[in-house]
């Protein structure tokens, strides 16, 4: 694993942010888009080679997920060469499979959802800034068409940027579903094509608020490790030394007896980058469901949710050129938690010190 260096930088704003790119890691790995072009695709198998289970080989060979392999297989859409429809735990030696991935579901409307509530913090012409409850999926994808921040902003009535898909309107970037916060929504194309543009140019800063397991030494760092899947579970991201090139900027915010709270920059934007970043750094994000175990799974008491919060965002207005920031304050139930903390006394007497600027 690289070295995770704790230095005080200053952070670039002028390269490429990729968040756009990643599928959304919130939703069932079923139903994830395909990450490979349609079509058949032929995988040798090394001669003297034995596959003991045909579909880890597949999806250790394709990067798609075992459950999406798994899925196509049932659906006879794996064969050997002879034609012979295999199964998810097929033993194969030698010779190759052929492997027939559909193109992705389209969806013929996506129906609007007025009972989702999302509170807009930022509204103009050609934007939308929203802040995002924990829990709520993004945009839809296969096999989830309803529920998504997207069916809740088509319920407005309002026209949004097509550049970025079908079941993608307005969307330029995202938010894990266990993330709260801000997000930008795009109501036209040329709105939505600034923007993806401000993104990949690192214009656009976002800053979140962690609560994360122990007491980080430096009051200001920097790390640069790049993220990859990981090749021990492909559901997770982890620090590996092929993977693309990740950068998070944090400060100290606050400090607690066994916790400490951190604003982080997200300077890349890789999917659970920084989930990945503080866990291994060794201080995991409190109520991490994936990443987190033992005592930062759990979280301080009280808390019931991943506390990993988007709590700013600068970028310029496409149409006037004027920088627009925006905040959303921690939801009560994170705020509630710190309160929490607070009024524990910490070692000698002292106590944490108070409440956010």
């Amino acid at each position: 694993m690289p070295e995770l260096p704790e230095t005080v930088e200053v952070l670039p704003d002028d390269e490429e942010l990729e968040d756009f790119d990643d599928p959304d890691p919130g939703l069932p790995p079923e139903q994830v888009a395909p990450s490979i072009p349609p079509g058949p695709r032929r995988l040798l198998v090394p001669e003297g080679e034995i596959v003991r289970r045909v579909d880890r080989f597949v999806a250790d060979r394709t990067g798609l997920s075992r459950s999406f392999v798994q899925r196509l297989i049932s659906d006879g859409r794996l064969v050997d060469d002879d034609g012979r429809r295999l199964r998810a735990n097929s033993e194969v030696r030698g010779g190759a499979v052929t492997l027939e991935v559909p193109p992705p579901e389209i969806p013929y409307h996506l129906e609007p959802d007025p009972t989702i509530e999302v509170p807009v913090v930022y509204e103009d012409d050609d934007l939308l800034i929203v802040d995002k409850p924990a829990g709520l999926v993004v945009h839809p994808a296969p096999g989830h068409w309803r529920g998504t921040l997207v069916n809740a902003l088509l319920a407005r009535g309002d026209r949004y940027g097509g550049i970025a898909g079908v079941a993608r309107p307005g969307i330029v970037h995202r938010l894990d579903r266990d993330t709260s916060g801000l997000l930008i929504v795009a109501k036209n194309d040329a709105a939505q094509s600034s923007v993806m543009a401000q993104l990949k140019a690192r214009r656009v800063r976002k800053t979140y608020l962690a609560l994360v397991l122990g007491s980080v030494a430096a009051a200001v760092g920097r790390i640069e490790a790049p993220i990859g899947r990981d090749p021990k579970d492909r559901k997770r991201m982890a620090v590996v030394p092929n993977g693309r090139r990740a950068v998070t900027g944090y400060r100290v915010r606050e400090r607690f007896a066994r916790w400490t709270l951190l604003e982080l920059d997200l300077v890349t934007g890789r999917t659970h980058q920084i989930r990945v970043h503080l866990t291994a750094l060794g201080h995991p994000v409190a109520g991490d469901p994936v990443y987190g175990t033992g005592t930062s799974r759990r979280g301080p008491d009280g808390l019931e949710r991943l506390f990993l919060h988007a709590w700013r965002l600068e970028l310029v207005s496409p149409a006037s050129a004027r920088l627009v920031r925006a905040e959303a304050p921690l939801p009560a139930a994170l705020e509630a938690v710190l309160d929490g903390l607070r009024s524990e006394e910490l070692p000698h007497g002292r106590r944490a010190p108070g409440g956010m600027a």
